[in-house]
């Protein structure tokens, strides 16, 4: 329907109608993608959690054994300790840090959701724009 022969009321009708499916479309997007991330959080926490589980007594077991294997090498058992132990902790701390990086909150932002948002906004400044332009030139 030409834009010229519609009254003030009804196209603000339409604006209004249009405007209030975009905002329940745009926070159905929202609600799926943050659900989406939440699960993502959820299911890598619980594999962490089983994994640290199954390999605490295991690692416990490998160090003491990787000691007795320096000390029958020849070095001393403080040493040793010393050695696998520093080992240990530079590799824990490496991990922990890549960890805690994942988690922060700016790789739970609702990426998709924000660049539709901003795409919708384009499209309304390039519909709002052309119509203006046409005033000005009348």
């Amino acid at each position: 329907m030409p834009s010229s022969n519609r009254s003030v009321p009804d196209i603000l009708s339409d604006l209004l109608t249009q405007f209030t499916t975009l905002v329940s479309t745009e926070s159905r997007l929202a609600r799926a993608e943050m659900s989406e991330k939440i699960g993502q959080v959820a299911g890598g926490l619980a594999l962490i959690v089983g994994g640290a589980v199954l390999l605490m007594p295991a690692l416990v077991v490998l160090l003491q054994a990787a000691v007795a294997a320096l000390v029958q090498a020849g070095l001393a058992p403080p040493l040793s300790s010393l050695l696998v132990g520093g080992v240990v902790l530079v590799i824990g701390l490496i991990l922990l840090m890549v960890g805690l990086n994942r988690l922060k909150a700016e790789k739970m932002m609702p990426q998709k959701t924000i660049h539709q948002l901003q795409e919708d906004a384009s499209v309304a400044k390039r519909q709002v724009r052309p119509e203006h332009d046409d005033q000005r030139a009348a």
